[in-house]
């Protein structure tokens, strides 16, 4: 079982960069491929990145290809998604989630992973991009 907690979240000008934090509790987070998702006002939830146990393979949508950046420091149960160059279509609520799945260990297999296949997730933290 692994609970996990968002942070970082706020209301920044477009052009500016966020990092939010993913703290997982539970011994096993680092065994966890791991995603970060948002969700705009009526819209469905949208993937942007995610990456494997070791932290060795990532993957990202196109939507934010070469903007945002995911990482994790295990030793710290602890994942992050630095976001550069914000938009205001960036404005959502964010999501980190874990994947108990075993043997997600590269960008393909992190890639192909639906969003109900993720079986842990945060509450969020709302991001705010002003024009």
């Amino acid at each position: 079982q692994v609970q996990l907690v968002e942070s970082g979240g706020g209301l920044v000008q477009a052009g500016g960069s966020l990092r939010l934090s993913c703290a997982a509790s539970g011994r096993t987070f680092s065994s966890y491929a791991m995603g970060w998702f948002r969700q705009a006002p009526g819209k469905e939830r949208e993937f942007l990145a995610a990456i494997s146990w070791s932290g060795g393979s990532t993957y990202y949508a196109d939507s934010v290809k070469g903007r945002f950046t995911i990482s994790r420091d295990n030793a710290k149960n602890t994942m992050y998604l630095q976001m550069n160059s914000l938009k205001p279509e960036d404005t959502a609520v964010y999501y980190c989630a874990a994947v108990q799945q075993s043997g997600i260990t590269t960008a393909q297999a992190l890639g192909v992973l639906e969003t109900y296949e993720y079986d842990y997730w945060g509450q969020g933290t709302q991001v705010t991009v002003s024009s």
